[in-house]
């Protein structure tokens, strides 16, 4: 602790700092004045801001001024519960209203009272509800403006059974916790709340229409989504988490490793753990009855298997337990004393294979061994595992191959990877997926290489019934090695058409394929939302995608081979909804074939939506597409000349897309939405292209490790005044140019200027001149760059007054000079 304070005094000491307290609950008044005493010595105008929802405590902390934060005006609050209440936002009735600014004002304009009150309404449309709710419920809540719980608790006691115990459970996560939604999901089936009359129905759909009721009810918020529109996470309001520890008691709590379990009345138990935290044998004493071990955050340590015998001896009621991220090597026999267990969460430790003994667990539904990559193999019973719904096998490269009669989980609906063995003759093939009809999310199959039976043990996949797959990853050599089988090409263009995928597929990954044709099916994906293409090093050219109107990404590393992209003859919109495009790795990429029309004449494809372009390695790449709405372009490893060409195609492409193209040039306004331009490994390059300039819009330019650079400047006389075209230029940066002198003169005319990063430039001297025109330039970053450095030491290098007006700066690490 000591060595803290030290630590805090030296960050502030004669600095200018703003420190916020949210939430505070502090109501000891020594503590108050341990902590003021810490932060003396700051410098004039230093601010502490501090949240709390007592007024005790504002008075304690003392405060110079204190403002409490009042509750949405009344118009205000009557129109938010208007929006939520009344379908399509519409009053049902006068007498509707009439009750409903009743109930309003007993919500004291806390929107989130508002929001959940008016969700619960929502359901009632007749007045009699409205009416009864306001009567009878409303009435028996006897609360202050100050506390919103009670009537945030009524929408609670309007929740179905199942929705109250799926909630109050979520008092085991801190607040502002980000909760992972499938997670969640597979905890509630754990402990038995998520149930279905249908037998067919899948638990995790179920689980899903709980959480969006209670999303809609407003006791989730900030919820995100992946790509494919997915939830992925969440977090509750911090009066939600508030009400979830009231309503679940002594039922659910939160502790650390270093308090240990305390209360013997939990049944479910959650512990925030980090690197620093170590289980001890003394917490599980009296743990006898706890359903529910979860370990949020990670990185803790279980230090030998008696710790994990004490856990399976004491706990032998357990529906969940987690152990994340332990260090832990072994998993002892003694798991199968867990006859309960439905959940458990060893991702991302040491072990090479699990006990046999795990196979008597057959409750359990989920078994998560993401990133275990020294895993060998599964236990050879695995299917014994009959209620298992997710295997997940993310990250676990170590693995050979799978358990004979892994097909026979009939309930399995997550299977992330399945591994074809070297030896098909003792180990289960491809067949195995046959039955696993149920399957979503991802499924990446490796070693396709080793699958020597020709088109029937491919189609025995059975992929295009699995109609609920989103992510297919298809992979016939994973480590990379060709040795094996490298001329058996026919062997994989009839085995990929054999795996066609069901047409409700999004994304679709290729890898170390080694035919030289697509299969047939590749165009009637048309859900398909994104591409990848790794190594496939046979491919001369890639087939039209024009039928895949959802696909918004194109990614394609490693296709040596490959010298043109097709596009459909009599179209030329190429990928319409394409947002991002990456070609890395393609030395004979040519570019794409010339659509013709039907009237013979020639014309280049055009992506009407892509934003964001990346070239690496591609340095026969001349023919490029139409490009109106490109944002931003990550350019590396071809030669100068390439790149003055790109952004010449931009430029072109800008001006065909305008109305007025007919009186533009090239050195006119070129492109209004084109903000960031990276140069990386630009060999030949000494001067950025003259048309660079014309980018009038670009907000952000990054020149990388480009080693013949030296000054920028074509000649002495070269006084930069082309830098005046950067007329939005933000941000610029400078990285391991080991061969720059100095920066541009031109440098001042980039009046609007807010960050300069120059990184890893040794062999740079001095700034450039007229610096102290940027007043706009707020950040200044060197690291790496000695002369530099030196020459901008404060107060006394060369070149201080040249920056001394910039509010922050940081010289290797160190912060110089700073004014937020």
């Amino acid at each position: 602790m000591d060595a803290l304070k030290s630590l805090l005094r030296d960050k502030i000491i004669g600095k200018k700092y703003l420190i916020v307290l949210d939430d505070i609950w502090n109501e000891d008044s020594e503590k108050w004045n341990r902590l003021k005493d810490l932060l003396v010595g700051g410098a004039r105008g230093s601010k502490i801001i501090i949240t709390t929802r007592l007024r005790k405590v504002a008075e304690l902390a003392r405060p110079i001024a204190m403002y409490e934060l009042q509750g949405l005006p009344k118009s205000e609050s009557w129109s938010l519960f208007e929006k939520i209440a009344f379908k399509r936002g519409q009053v049902v009735s006068q007498s509707h209203e009439d009750i409903g600014r009743e109930i309003v004002a007993k919500c004291w304009g806390v929107p989130l009272a508002i929001r959940t009150i008016g969700s619960l309404l929502y359901l009632k449309d007749s007045e009699s509800e409205w009416l009864s709710f306001k009567s009878k419920e409303l009435s028996k809540v006897n609360q202050c403006e100050s506390d919103i719980l009670p009537t945030l608790k009524l929408s609670y006691n309007y929740l179905p059974s199942h929705l109250k115990q799926c909630f109050a459970y979520c008092a085991l996560f801190p607040k502002d916790y980000e909760i992972d939604v499938e997670k969640l999901i597979h905890l509630w089936m754990a402990q038995g709340f998520v149930k279905s009359s249908d037998p067919s129905q899948c638990l995790i759909d179920v689980g899903l229409e709980y959480f969006d009721d209670l999303l809609w009810r407003s006791f989730f918020q900030e919820v995100k989504k992946d790509d494919f529109g997915n939830y992925s996470y969440c977090k509750m309001h911090d009066l939600m988490h508030d009400l979830a520890m009231s309503v679940a008691g002594e039922e659910c709590a939160s502790s650390n490793f270093e308090v240990g379990y305390t209360n013997e009345k939990s049944r479910h138990i959650s512990f925030v753990c980090d690197w620093r935290s170590h289980l001890k044998p003394s917490m599980f004493n009296k743990t006898n009855k706890v359903r529910t071990f979860l370990l949020l955050n990670s990185g803790s340590v279980l230090s030998d298997e008696e710790q994990c015998h004490s856990i399976f001896h004491n706990m032998r009621r357990l529906r969940v337990l987690d152990l994340h991220n332990l260090d832990l090597n072994t998993l002892p026999f003694s798991v199968e004393k867990l006859k309960h267990l439905r959940y458990l969460d060893l991702s991302r430790n040491g072990i090479k294979k699990l006990p046999d003994s795990i196979t008597k667990l057959q409750n359990l539904q989920v078994l998560k061994l993401e990133g275990c990559s020294r895993l060998i193999r599964l236990p050879k019973d695995t299917r014994r595992l009959v209620n298992l719904r997710c295997l997940d096998l993310s990250y676990c490269s170590g693995l050979t191959h799978m358990p004979r009669g892994i097909g026979q989980l009939s309930s399995l609906e997550r299977l992330s990877r399945f591994v074809v063995a070297k030896d098909n003759t003792v180990c289960s093939g491809l067949g195995e997926l046959q039955g696993l009809n149920n399957l979503r999310g991802e499924l990446k199959i490796v070693n396709l290489r080793y699958v020597k039976n020709g088109t029937s043990e491919f189609k025995a996949a059975n992929l295009k019934e699995k109609q609920h797959l989103q992510i297919l990853e298809l992979v016939w050599n994973e480590d990379g090695d060709d040795s094996e089988g490298a001329n058996d090409v026919e062997n994989d263009e009839m085995g990929l058409e054999a795996l066609r995928p069901h047409q409700n597929l999004k994304e679709l990954s290729l890898e170390f394929y080694r035919g030289v044709k697509f299969p047939s099916w590749i165009s009637s994906l048309t859900n398909l939302m994104s591409i990848r293409f790794w190594f496939c090093k046979s491919i001369k050219r890639l087939p039209p995608f024009d039928q895949l109107l959802s696909l918004k990404s194109l990614y394609i590393s490693g296709l040596t081979n490959l010298e043109y992209i097709d596009t459909d003859g009599g179209s030329s919109s190429f990928c319409p909804s394409l947002k991002q495009l990456d070609l890395f790795g393609c030395p004979n990429l040519k570019g794409w074939l010339t659509c013709v029309r039907n009237d013979g004449t020639a014309d280049l494809p055009r992506f009407p939506c892509l934003s964001i372009l990346a070239f690496h390695n591609c340095p026969n790449l001349t023919s490029m597409p139409l490009l109106p709405s490109l944002e931003k372009l990550y350019f590396r490893g071809g030669g100068g000349k390439q790149l003055e060409h790109i952004i010449k195609m931009i430029i072109s492409a800008s001006q065909s897309s305008s109305s007025s193209s007919s009186s533009s040039s090239s050195s006119s306004f070129p492109i209004s939405q084109f903000k960031n331009l990276t140069i990386h490994e630009v060999e030949d390059l000494e001067f950025l292209p003259e048309l660079l300039f014309n980018l009038t819009s670009l907000q952000c330019l990054t020149i990388c490790d480009c080693q013949k650079i030296t000054t920028l400047s074509r000649d002495e006389n070269d006084k930069g005044m082309q830098w005046q075209g950067l007329q939005n230029l933000r941000s610029l940066a400078f990285y391991d140019n080991r061969s720059l002198v100095s920066l541009p003169k031109g440098l001042q005319y980039a009046t609007t200027l807010h960050r300069l990063h120059i990184v890893g430039c040794p062999n740079l001297m001095s700034l450039a001149e007229g610096m102290d025109n940027l007043t706009e330039l707020q950040f200044l970053h060197i690291r790496s760059c000695p002369q530099l450095a030196a020459k901008c030491e404060k107060n006394v290098g060369e070149d201080w007054p040249k920056v001394a007006h910039i509010p922050n700066i940081y010289i290797n690490g160190e912060e110089i000079q700073r004014n937020l």
